[in-house]
């Protein structure tokens, strides 16, 4: 979808749905233009910007409105941006990457015109723990090594926009987060010091749920087990990232069975045999949580309904 704004007010209006509410400001408002193509993928959307100077803020009062939280990974394409949050600065050029919460205050200042891409997807999306990525939110990575490949994989999303729908289109969503997963792993090996012990016991916990989605005997008991801590201390490292252990597992097995649904891969699985891949062996149980989270029977998912 490719949309022009036709003022600067409809701008704010383009942006405010495209991403959250923001406080926007040009010192040109009659010479403003700005685009937006985009396109939502499952949970996550990608969105081309290119805009003349102006700037955005996320201010406390429009986060106070907030419901979901979101991170956004900005891929710079043209010019130049400034991102701000936490106190810390990334001046950004073509080819640079940042990413940002949409939980807490930031800025974004374009002094001339700027293209750029952004990747906006739920927070739980993420294998990391929220609090971890926050430690790198307006940290600056440049196109080399893994920020690189990402930038690229990132800038092929862009220029084939209109090819990702359907199950395709899933697959590169989930192969998109995985490659910012990796990504932020090795921004956290090159800077241990921004990881406190605790994060990086949570970043294991939530690897080895992620490793054993499969097994319908996995329980807060078990992972406990594995890392060698009371399940007490397990419930405490997700309460902090303000989630619990039995809702993680369960919408990371929602959001793969959901994907799984809409494969051609899987198109001669039953319903349950999906859901059983992911741990759930319980059809009836797993047709109402599916609703619960989605709006939709599983098999009416799978209909594209």
């Amino acid at each position: 979808m490719s949309r022009t704004a036709a003022s600067f007010d409809h701008w704010k209006h383009l942006v405010a749905e495209s991403f959250v509410p923001l406080a926007a400001r040009t010192a040109d408002v009659d010479g403003f233009r700005g685009q937006l193509r985009s396109r939502v993928l499952d949970r996550m959307s990608i969105v081309e910007v290119t805009a003349t100077s102006h700037e955005v803020h996320r201010t406390p009062a429009l986060i106070a409105q907030a419901g979901e939280r979101y991170f956004k990974l900005n891929l710079q394409l043209e010019g130049t941006g400034l991102l701000i949050q936490d106190n810390r600065e990334a001046v950004l050029q073509p080819g640079d990457l940042a990413i940002y919460d949409t939980n807490r205050p930031y800025t974004l200042t374009f002094e001339q015109q700027a293209r750029m891409m952004v990747v906006m997807f739920p927070c739980d999306a993420l294998s990391l723990p929220p609090d971890y990525v926050g430690q790198l939110a307006a940290v600056r990575m440049d196109a080399t090594g893994l920020s690189g490949i990402v930038g690229q994989f990132i800038r092929q999303l862009s220029e084939n926009l209109e090819v990702l729908n359907g199950p395709s289109g899933s697959r590169l969503a989930t192969n998109a987060l995985d490659l910012v997963s990796t990504m932020l792993h090795a921004e956290m090996d090159m800077t241990p010091d921004r990881m406190k012990p605790q994060a990086l016991l949570a970043v294991s916990i939530r690897e080895y749920i992620e490793a054993n989605l499969s097994d319908p005997m996995l329980s807060p008991a078990s992972i406990a087990a594995a890392h060698f801590i009371s399940t007490r201390h397990l419930h405490n490292v997700f309460h902090e990232s303000g989630t619990t252990v039995a809702s993680w597992i369960r919408s990371q097995r929602l959001d793969g069975a959901r994907r799984d649904l809409r494969d051609p891969l899987h198109a001669g699985k039953p319903v349950g045999a999906i859901a059983a891949r992911w741990g759930i062996l319980d059809a009836a149980h797993f047709s109402r949580t599916f609703r619960d989270a989605f709006g939709v029977s599983p098999s009416d998912w799978r209909r594209g309904g």
